[in-house]
């Protein structure tokens, strides 16, 4: 088994790939007909959105995320060599700021902001190489 997709669930495809696309630069790789669902090219593994409706066909019952709630606890982590660049980007571009980059104990450049559905995003430095 390998991981393939990660689904975010929003109210708006097309105004939510705008968003990625404005903010973090992803490009759309694919977006279906109806507007329901949509791709961005995000290297090996895809990050798609689905419109809040579509779990009506699946029968699953969600909480739809929410930018006047706390995040959900999940995050989507991009990866960019120039974390305070891609951070001002980001929040010149609707992310919301959460908090700015800073270094980790273990290396790695981190920031996070907030889309606009509400979901956390981190924006993150390669790691570094781990010793052997």
């Amino acid at each position: 088994m390998k991981f393939g997709y990660a689904i975010l669930y929003c109210a708006d495809v097309p105004k939510t790939v705008a968003h990625y696309e404005r903010a973090f630069r992803l490009k759309l790789s694919f977006l279906h007909d109806s507007k329901l669902y949509a791709e961005m090219s995000t290297g090996e593994t895809i990050l798609a959105f689905a419109a809040n409706a579509m779990t009506e066909t699946t029968g699953i019952t969600i909480r739809p995320n929410s930018p006047s709630e706390s995040p959900a606890g999940f995050e989507v982590v991009l990866v960019d060599d120039d974390v305070a660049g891609a951070y001002a980007h980001a929040t010149a571009n609707e992310a919301q700021p959460l908090k700015a980059p800073h270094e980790t104990p273990w290396g790695q450049t981190i920031a996070y902001v907030r889309d606009i559905n509400g979901c956390l995003v981190e924006l993150a430095s390669p790691l570094p190489p781990r010793p052997e």
